[in-house]
């Protein structure tokens, strides 16, 4: 019998606290929940696992080119619409609905700047906007960076990240910059002036045919899904079971197909020591 008749328990009633989006990650490769300002401290790589969450362009120019050093080309370059493109949706409403999500003008960044007091020239294609793929305007601000390179006689870096390849929306035209890019790294290549290609999470398609696959040194993160078709449809058009890890970077490195596996916080290092090495 309860004392003095007051109820032998008391229910006390928390009020639940309330954790506020956007605090945590969920890693895509180990399932661990991860605060996210421990996560941008760390590069937005997971301390368990190391997977290697995406950069944005700016991001990644960030985590490579010294402190207000970078000079952006070509920053207002737009895409077209040659095809007056219609489906689902209009390729008019796509670049609109990625510029306002990505505050991009279109998947490339280009410009020059200093990588440990080092002047270069680096291109960043941003897998945010239309997967990275390649238009128009993504083939003509990296060749124009390429052929800036080439008159300074500077080096050349360019970021891949791209899951898109040549862009659908602008059918040819889209197609016309793999040749495009690929013929201006062939002149800078003539004039003995460096590239070096560094391949993210995922680099496909015509970005991979084309400028990602022509470093004179080829780099990438680690894991990161690197070829020209994924590996499902491969499986589908041949009908066999492709081997465990196929077109991760671990398994391109194992079949020479790259030149090494980089930390992201050990890129800009690397990137250093070739250049110092290479120039």
């Amino acid at each position: 019998m309860a004392l003095f008749g007051k109820p032998k328990y008391t229910i006390v009633r928390l009020k639940k606290k309330e954790i506020p989006d956007g605090l945590w990650t969920k890693c895509e490769g180990c399932s661990e929940v991860l605060f996210n300002k421990a996560l941008e401290e760390n590069l937005r790589v997971c301390p368990k696992c190391n997977f290697h969450f995406s950069l944005s362009a700016h991001e990644r120019i960030a985590t490579l080119i010294d402190a207000d050093s970078f000079k952006e080309y070509d920053k207002e370059m737009l895409s077209m619409d040659p095809l007056d493109f219609k489906g689902p949706k209009t390729y008019k409403d796509k670049l609109s609905q990625d510029q306002s999500a990505t505050g991009l003008k279109d998947a490339a960044i280009t410009g020059e700047g200093l990588l440990s007091g080092k002047r270069v020239v680096l291109a960043v294609t941003d897998s945010r906007f239309i997967m990275g793929s390649m238009g128009s305007v993504v083939g003509e601000k990296i060749t124009r960076a390429i052929e800036t390179a080439t008159k300074e006689g500077l080096p050349v870096i360019i970021v891949s990240g791209s899951g898109g390849g040549a862009r659908m929306y602008e059918g040819i035209f889209s197609l016309m910059q793999m040749a495009k890019t690929s013929a201006a790294l062939a002149y800078h290549r003539q004039k003995k002036l460096i590239f070096i290609s560094v391949l993210t999470n995922p680099t496909m398609a015509g970005v991979f045919a084309s400028f990602a696959g022509l470093g004179d040194v080829i780099i990438a993160e680690p894991k990161a899904l690197i070829g020209f078709t994924g590996p499902r449809v491969i499986e589908q058009t041949i009908r066999q079971k492709l081997p465990p890890g196929f077109q991760r970077s671990e398994f391109l490195l194992e079949h020479g197909l790259i030149d090494m596996i980089v930390h992201r916080k050990a890129m800009k290092d690397t990137l250093t020591k070739l250049l110092e090495y290479l120039g």
